[in-house]
């Protein structure tokens, strides 16, 4: 119980102490530890975090972990607090055996940005290991005549430990016979050699019995012993004897199996039986035993299974030659293994970080990798390298740990996938070689706008379009990938007339396509200009935009319109705007009037003609095809009627043509009276109609309103009597006072006689207008006011004041038309 605490305490000072030799190499990035061995799982080796100078969020968010390289895992990393742990307890001795240091390597790898960080942990020896011998007990046989000073081998002990808790030393039982001498090879180790001090008599003492004990220097010390039986042999003088005590020989470690290495050879100097000698190995390693052959009779020795530089460059085999008497003697054969280039170099990819980001900064880390070769010396030199003429170069982290880093910078629209190939080369002759290929994807960034497939787009609406009909489509394309490539698009802001353009036109969001909202009038809207944006799906999302130019398209849906001669008003019945006064002396070709149409259309639609439809006289007048001047064809006779009506069609060149017609009044004429005349006769005629109807009409509102008004007064009577009775006298007389008032305004002349009466009931205008043709302007003569206006239409005879008004001069100059309207 005492001595296991005083492990326990010693195991922790020896942990104490390995942690205070942990030691961060930031040039190399490698972390380096001590912890005894047979700690259990768990238990601490090293706090990681603190070394890297990472925060323990930062740990976890970069997904640190212990890499895996196929081989068994010792440690893990805890991400709760940051601490490399044991992840099964280690025996340095079965890990290591022999090696005097014995080191663990492992690999953190952390990600975003990517890196690797080497570590070593030496498993540090504890003295948990006690020296023991092959077998508990042997038998050396000795002739007694052997001379002392001859020296006899035995077997050695082993203790896995290394360093003071390793083997240090022999002791032997004490004897007057023999004494030990220990001697230390050329590997350090320690053999033991019994030395015969004094002959040996077989009569006096048979067999010797010793003690051989061997120790170890650590605390506390333990040791391991066997027991030696010698046996005193009687006769055979002379033991056999080797040509040399050493025997060395060099091979190469691809030799073939059972390919001679060396011949030992020991002679006897006794004849007969005691000369024959047999060879055989004495006491070596059962995996040595495996590894070659000793010929009993010749002494050859010979390789049974492949050697390996790797696992033993070097081999001490213990070769002993007996005779028949029983004596033997021994010498050593050191065999060193020399190194050949069999081995390829091994390259492990670690991480690869795919795909990887386009818009990633130089020197991003793609790829962690190491190359492994088993060869030794220049065998085991290699050198790496990646295919050329790709935006990646190779960066050596340390000892053989590598890098690919981005060189250039990415565009995953030029290049979207990479193959680079990893390279290693030995140094050996031949040289060998490994290749690993990385597949990279470039993984897009959304760093493209769309595009449109034009600069700008233009299209051309027929006016009067169904609504919802499809005008045109945009493209644009995005070079980008996935999400970042879906383009959506949009109606820029704007307006049509005051309106939003979006009631107007529409563009679907997913294909292009600009749809006419409703129906466009080119009259009202000839052009529309509008932006459409693309946008793609990306985060920050990017957009652009172009100019559409949408032209309406005219269509032949508006009839030329006259300005002159102007329509007849409503209720006019003859249809007779105005007059056109044309001299009786006029010679053929004179001008006579225009007439003047517009067309709202445009273009072809828009072109006027104009043609004669009908006439009184056909063969009097003409029409000017383009210009609508209207002139005489002959001059016109005494037996052309004074009075001529023109029909003008008046017609545009849409398909189909469109037309409209004018209606001119002609007077032939060579005076002003002969046109006031005229005019006069025709006023009479149309004021007699134009009475009839009136008076028919002024009849029938007479009675409707009577009618309503007797209605009226009879409910407001009723409501009277209902309410106030009392009241309804004094309100009939104020209604009686206020009708006898009603008529005082009225100016007595208009109840004089009949004509009084048909003053008061209509009213008259007189416009007279005199012009020489259409192109000059008119001369009007109103009356002042509608009260003031005669009852019937005045000749110039029954007013000769007008005469005087109107003189001959001013009719000459303003021509020989005369209006007359009733309104």
């Amino acid at each position: 119980m005492c001595a296991a605490g005083r492990r326990w305490g010693r195991r922790q000072r020896v942990l104490l102490w390995g942690v205070l030799l942990a030691a961060w190499e930031a040039a190399w990035g490698q972390l380096r530890y001590s912890v005894p061995e047979e700690m259990p799982k768990g238990s601490f080796v090293g706090d990681v975090a603190k070394d890297l100078g990472l925060q323990m969020p930062a740990l976890r968010h970069r997904d640190a972990h212990v890499f895996d390289t196929g081989r068994t895992r010792y440690f893990f990393l805890d991400l709760q607090n940051g601490h490399l742990s044991m992840m099964k307890q280690v025996d340095r001795e079965e890990m290591c055996a022999a090696v005097p240091k014995c080191i663990l390597n492992f690999e953190i790898l952390v990600k975003q940005p990517m890196n690797i960080y080497k570590g070593e942990v030496e498993i540090l020896d504890i003295n948990d290991n006690a020296p023991s011998f092959p077998e508990r007990s042997s038998v050396l046989e000795i002739i007694e005549y052997t001379a002392p000073g001859a020296r006899f081998p035995l077997e050695k002990a082993h203790d896995p430990d290394i360093g003071v808790n390793s083997l240090q030393n022999y002791e032997c039982s004490e004897s007057n016979y023999f004494t030990l001498d220990v001697k230390k090879g050329d590997d350090d180790v320690k053999y033991p050699e019994l030395i015969l001090v004094k002959s040996l008599d077989r009569e006096q003492q048979a067999v010797h019995n010793l003690i051989l004990t061997a120790t170890d220097g650590g605390t506390p010390v333990k040791s391991g012993s066997t027991t030696i039986q010698i046996v005193v042999l009687d006769g055979n003088d002379n033991a056999p004897e080797f040509t040399q005590s050493v025997y060395k020989v060099t091979v190469r470690e691809d030799v073939a199996v059972g390919s001679r290495v060396l011949q030992v050879t020991a002679t006897d100097r006794d004849e007969g039986p005691n000369a024959e000698v047999k060879y055989s190995f004495f006491k070596i390693p059962e995996k040595f035993d495996k590894t070659f052959k000793l010929d009993p009779e010749s002494g050859e020795i010979e390789i049974t299974e492949k050697l390996n530089f790797e696992e033993d460059e070097f081999y001490e085999l213990v070769v002993q030659a007996r005779d028949a008497g029983g004596l033997s003697s021994h010498s050593k054969v050191h065999i060193k293994v020399t190194d050949v280039n069999n081995y390829v170099p091994e390259i492990v990819i670690m991480s690869v970080f795919s795909p990887v980001p386009e818009d990633s900064p130089l020197g991003t880390v793609i790829a962690i990798f190491s190359v492994q070769d088993r060869d030794s010396g220049a065998n085991g030199e290699v050198q790496c390298s990646i295919t050329e003429s790709l935006p990646f170069r190779l960066e050596k982290s340390f000892d053989n740990y590598y890098r690919v880093v981005t060189a250039e910078l990415l565009d995953r629209e030029q290049e979207s996938e990479y193959n680079v190939t990893v390279t290693a080369a030995d140094g050996g002759r031949p040289a060998l070689q490994s290749s690993r290929v990385l597949s990279l994807r470039v993984l897009d960034v959304n760093d493209n706008a769309p595009v449109f497939a034009q600069e700008r787009y233009s299209a051309r609406l027929p006016e009067n379009n169904v609504a919802g009909a499809l005008v045109l489509r945009v493209r644009a394309r995005d070079a980008d990938w996935g999400e970042n490539a879906r383009v959506r698009y949009r109606l820029g802001e704007g307006g049509v007339r005051g309106l939003p353009l979006s009631s107007y036109v529409s563009v679907q969001a997913e294909t292009g396509a600009l749809y006419a909202l409703r129906s466009f009038d080119y009259e009202e809207v000839r052009e529309v200009g509008l932006w459409v944006w693309a946008e793609d799906g990306g985060s920050p999302a990017l957009s652009s935009n172009v100019s559409v130019r949408l032209l309406i398209v005219d269509e032949n849906d508006n009839a030329p319109q006259v300005l002159y001669p102007p329509p007849a008003a409503s209720g006019s019945g003859s249809g007779w705007s105005g007059v056109e006064l044309a001299a009786r002396s006029s010679e053929a070709g004179a001008l006579v009037a225009k007439v003047v149409a517009v067309d709202a259309d445009a273009g072809q639609n828009a072109w006027l003609s104009y043609e004669l439809a009908k006439a009184t006289e056909p063969g009097l007048f003409r029409v000017g095809l383009h210009s609508g001047e209207v002139r005489t064809t002959r001059s016109p006779l005494a037996r052309d009627a004074s009075r001529q009506s023109l029909v003008v069609l008046v017609k545009d060149h849409g398909r189909p043509a469109l037309s409209a017609t004018a209606t001119l009044s002609v007077v032939l004429a060579e005076s002003v009276a002969e046109l006031l005349a005229e005019l006069g006769s025709a006023a009479q005629a149309e004021a007699a109609a134009g009475a009839g109807e009136a008076g028919g009409s002024l009849t029938r509102w007479l009675v409707l309103a009577v009618a309503a008004v007797s209605c009226l007064f009879l409910g407001f009577l009723l409501l009277l009597l209902a309410l106030r009775l009392r009241r309804w006298r004094r309100s009939q007389q104020q209604l009686l006072a206020a009708g006898s008032g009603a008529l005082r305004g009225v100016p007595a002349t208009h109840f004089v006689g009949i004509d009084g009466v048909r003053a008061f009931l209509h009213s008259y205008s007189h416009d007279v207008s005199l012009t020489a043709d259409s192109r000059k302007s008119h001369l009007r003569f109103s009356a002042a006011s509608c009260c003031d206006t005669l009852p019937v239409r005045p000749t110039p005879s029954d007013h000769p004041a007008l005469d005087d008004f109107v003189t001959s001069d001013q009719v000459a100059e303003s021509g020989g038309q005369v209006s007359s309207q009733q309104q």
